[in-house]
């Protein structure tokens, strides 16, 4: 990181700090669309693992729902 870049940064954050707890609120977070997940107002299951089940049917892997691949099983298991 360049120095430029480091003391704008440090300029950045001192604004952000002058901004009232509600302002840092309003602007501190950005709403993705996740899509399924968004379509419904609010879903319900029996159990865990009908939850699982359904996300596995139906979400798209990107998002992260879905079960470890091979490479990710294999990195959890050397933790």
């Amino acid at each position: 990181m360049k120095d430029n870049d480091l003391n704008d940064f440090r300029q950045q954050c001192e604004r952000s700090l002058q901004r009232s707890v509600a302002d840092r609120m309003r602007y501190g977070f950005c709403y993705v669309y996740k899509p399924v997940m968004d379509d419904a107002p609010w879903r319900s299951f029996e159990s865990t693992a009908a939850y699982r089940k359904w996300c596995r049917e139906n979400l798209p892997e990107y998002l992260g729902y879905g079960e470890p691949d091979s490479l990710q099983k294999k990195i959890l298991n050397a933790a």
